[in-house]
């Protein structure tokens, strides 16, 4: 009789173990997500403080193009108001990045614009402080990227164990759900590049 109330007990502690390795495991790649996140966050908040020395900057040369900078200017403050956004919902969760990767594309096509319209004004473009705020910016959009690449693999694998058995069975009840990729939403930038020779 005794054995057998052992090896209930032996069962139900092995079980309730079980459990607890999935809920932690769950709970680590969770961090992983946030950590990840946190990454992409510093690196827009340093694009959005560069913003507005690039619009002082251009300001001077560019006095015909006012609705351009003015196009920048209102595109930083809808991403930097999407991010804050986020952050007041405690961060990326499911259905959260889509305003602000689509506010995200519209300040990288506004930049662009002011790039390109840069070109038209050799004096601007030969100024010292307009070369290093180009090389900060483009610095800052390689490290975006790369903290976007980090954050979508840890997404992956945070979404990927939460859809693998035996934790599809305990995720939804353990308090976890699905976090979102942060994709490019500009159906353009999703083309392919044509290279006609």
């Amino acid at each position: 009789m005794w054995w057998t109330l052992a090896i209930i007990l032996i069962v139900i502690v092995f079980f309730i173990g079980w459990i607890v390795g999935i809920y932690n495991r769950l709970v680590r790649l969770r961090n992983r997500v946030k950590n990840a996140w946190s990454q992409i966050d510093v690196q827009l908040q340093r694009r959005y403080d560069l913003i507005p020395n690039l619009v002082e900057t251009v300001k001077k040369y560019m006095s015909y193009e006012q609705g351009t900078l003015q196009k920048v200017v209102e595109a930083r403050n809808t991403a930097q108001a999407a991010r804050d956004h986020l952050a007041k919902k405690g961060g990326p969760t499911e259905g959260s990045l889509q305003d602000l990767a689509g506010a995200e594309s519209q300040l990288g096509g506004a930049l662009a614009n002011v790039f390109a319209l840069s070109e038209n004004y050799p004096e601007l473009r030969a100024t010292e402080n307009m070369q290093r705020l180009q090389e900060e910016l483009s610095s800052t959009e390689n490290k975006v990227a790369f903290s976007r690449q980090a954050y979508n693999d840890s997404v992956m694998l945070y979404n990927t164990t939460q859809q693998e058995f035996p934790a599809v069975l305990f995720a939804t009840a353990l308090g976890h759900k699905q976090a979102d990729l942060f994709e490019v939403q500009d159906p353009e930038a999703k083309k392919a590049v044509k290279v006609d020779f």
